[in-house]
């Protein structure tokens, strides 16, 4: 199961109900257990702290763009990782000038301190981590700043075909972890089939797309995704304002989540001019992809 968080849900400027950018998804099967941060809008330490998430918990972080509202809360983050002690070694990625940024910020802030970091400059895109559970593709938007989007995909499973288990009459033990590696096994003299005794369940995705104007690379990134959380910065009567900034409205989102045959659409980076009335941009969406819906600061979504 894979449990996203919605950490910060706002544009450029928070509101009171909505802090700057972060997205926490949390991922434990296989020999897997990441809590992946995307994106640390100013302020995410706190929001962490409201949603009862250690901080310590982190295993990566994702930053898509060096724009102050994804990145003014990694200060504080840093800090108070090293107030707890932090153990871990902790994997930054982020966009071509990243490290050059993240050392200036360091150096900024004083904040030496016990923290052991890797910092990944992702220049071309393309897979950026893999294990044997899980991998994570970028790829870049068009935006006023170097900008990635990322798609987080689990790996095919191999199941157990039950029934056929059944029918020559092996039952549960030790020995069906040999199939679920892969690999034919002997029961009563005969060799039993990983093709006949098990099947391949497609891996969930989701893609995360924030801070672009509309690109061929969002269908590219987004195609077939379980769940697509992109930006909806205007209503499309602000279309052009959008097209000014390199933003997006909630049509041309709602438009590429169809083109791209994503099963869920969430809205997300939604301008503080829609505080009280979010109707607007969800009827806009609703009306070219049914399955949309706006998100909101410590929203859960598992898949």
């Amino acid at each position: 199961m894979i449990k996203l968080t919605f950490l910060g849900t706002s544009a450029q400027i928070p509101t009171v109900t909505r802090n700057h950018s972060a997205f926490l998804l949390n991922y434990n099967s296989g020999k897997s257990n990441e809590n992946i941060l995307v994106d640390c809008g100013e302020n995410t330490q706190r929001q962490m702290r409201i949603a009862k998430i250690s901080p310590n918990c982190l295993t990566k972080i994702f930053i898509t763009h060096w724009h102050g509202d994804h990145t003014l809360g990694l200060p504080g983050l840093i800090q108070t990782l090293n107030a707890h002690d932090y153990k871990k070694v902790l994997d930054i990625y982020g966009p071509k000038g990243f490290k050059k940024y993240f050392e200036l910020m360091l150096k900024a802030f004083l904040l030496e301190g016990k923290i052991n970091f890797r910092i990944h400059e992702i220049e071309k895109g393309g897979v950026v981590f893999e294990n044997s559970d899980f991998k994570v593709e970028a790829m870049f938007m068009e935006h006023t700043a170097p900008c990635l989007s990322y798609s987080f995909i689990e790996k095919e499973r191999r199941r157990i075909n039950l029934s056929y288990l059944k029918k020559i009459g092996l039952k549960s033990g030790p020995i069906l972890k040999n199939l679920q590696e892969g690999k034919n096994i002997k029961f009563n003299k005969k060799t039993v089939s990983v093709k006949d005794a098990t099947y391949l369940v497609r891996g969930k995705k989701i893609t995360i797309v924030l801070d672009t104007k509309v690109n061929k690379n969002i269908e590219k990134m987004s195609k077939n995704a379980d769940l697509l959380i992109i930006e909806s910065t205007f209503a499309e009567d602000l279309k052009d304002k959008a097209k000014e900034y390199k933003h997006l409205t909630s049509v041309e989102a709602a438009g590429l989540a169809k083109k791209s045959k994503v099963e869920k659409l969430i809205l997300t980076h939604i301008s503080q001019r829609y505080e009280d009335d979010l109707t607007k941009l969800l009827k806009e969406a609703k009306k070219i992809f049914k399955n949309s819906e706006i998100a909101k600061d410590f929203m859960i979504v598992e898949i």
